[in-house]
């Protein structure tokens, strides 16, 4: 006999709950912003939406499924299991922070705040939820299969991200490695730089388009489901032992960017969860691609 579906609900703290969790009480909070002219009121009208919203999608749930609760902070304790189904409330990046755990399940977005999200990730209302969970485990569903990119360490340590990796020094120090296609022989270009960002298209409209606007790139941003990475060197600094010959490429399926450390320390994480990165030492490499795993989006 097969389980019945779980439903997981991912959330995170809202702004006015990390007041409390900094200031103790309501009225502590209410102080510290008003003595800052700011006020508290549109925080507790925020938090209250993200309450409701949290109960109403948690009703739709259907009462044969299992169900379960999990808080950003917590996501890289959580066990997600083959039948879950994933149900994302609250931001778009809560989703992106989501996928790195994933392996497959499909992932329903609910915002939390209409006109304040950007609602990329996020597409539905919370009144859509129960069609959604049924579409989302009905015989031949929709979902947008959106690429992801992962780096796979030679220790092999992995990352996993939705919008990019980001691999370079932990502060605002400089980073030292050598970077190349991995199919060619040597260990690539010498290069010291504040990092290499590597992104998909559902990144594109977030840190990777910064850069790609920043450089002029004539490379067509790729949408998110297109099997094609960009990728780009942050601030390369050419000298007598280093060069900037490598700044920018793509990466098709198959095709892989190696970095291999000449730093103390370099760090690897994804959608800016830096608490959740690979440290990498001297001497060692690290290899960027598509992974072989997408996200499945409950359209």
């Amino acid at each position: 006999m097969s389980l019945a579906p779980r439903a997981v609900l991912v959330h995170r703290r809202t702004e006015y709950e990390e007041l409390l969790a900094r200031h103790g009480t309501h009225g502590q909070a209410a102080f510290f912003l008003s003595s800052r002219g700011r006020s508290i009121d549109e925080l507790v009208r925020r938090h209250d939406r993200v309450q409701q919203t949290l109960r109403e999608v948690a009703a739709a749930v259907p009462l044969t499924w299992r169900s379960s609760r999990v808080e950003r902070a917590d996501l890289d304790r959580f066990l997600f299991a083959p039948q879950d189904v994933v149900v994302v409330v609250g931001q778009d990046g809560l989703v992106a922070n989501t996928a790195k755990y994933l392996c497959g399940q499909p992932v329903v977005g609910i915002d939390t705040d209409p006109g304040r999200n950007a609602g990329i990730l996020v597409r539905h209302r919370c009144a859509d939820t129960a069609a959604l969970l049924r579409a989302a485990v009905a015989p031949g569903g929709r979902a947008d299969e959106l690429t992801m990119v992962e780096a796979v360490a030679d220790d092999t340590q992995r990352i996993l991200a939705l919008n990019e990796i980001y691999l370079g020094p932990p502060g605002h120090q400089t980073a030292r490695y050598r970077l190349g296609p991995d199919t060619e022989n040597g260990p690539g270009e010498a290069q010291a730089s504040s990092g290499v960002l590597v992104g998909t298209g559902t990144g594109a409209t977030g840190w990777l388009r910064s850069l790609w606007l920043e450089r002029g790139s004539t490379a067509a941003l790729p949408a998110p489901c297109d099997p094609r990475l960009l990728w780009f060197v942050r601030e390369a600094w050419p000298s007598p032992a280093t060069g900037t010959r490598r700044v920018a490429g793509e990466l098709g399926r198959a095709q892989i960017l190696r970095l291999t450390v000449e730093s103390d320390r370099i760090v690897v994480f994804g959608d800016g969860m830096e608490a959740d990165a690979l440290e990498l030492t001297w001497g060692q490499s690290v290899r960027v691609g598509i992974a072989g795993t997408s996200l499945r989006l409950v359209t």
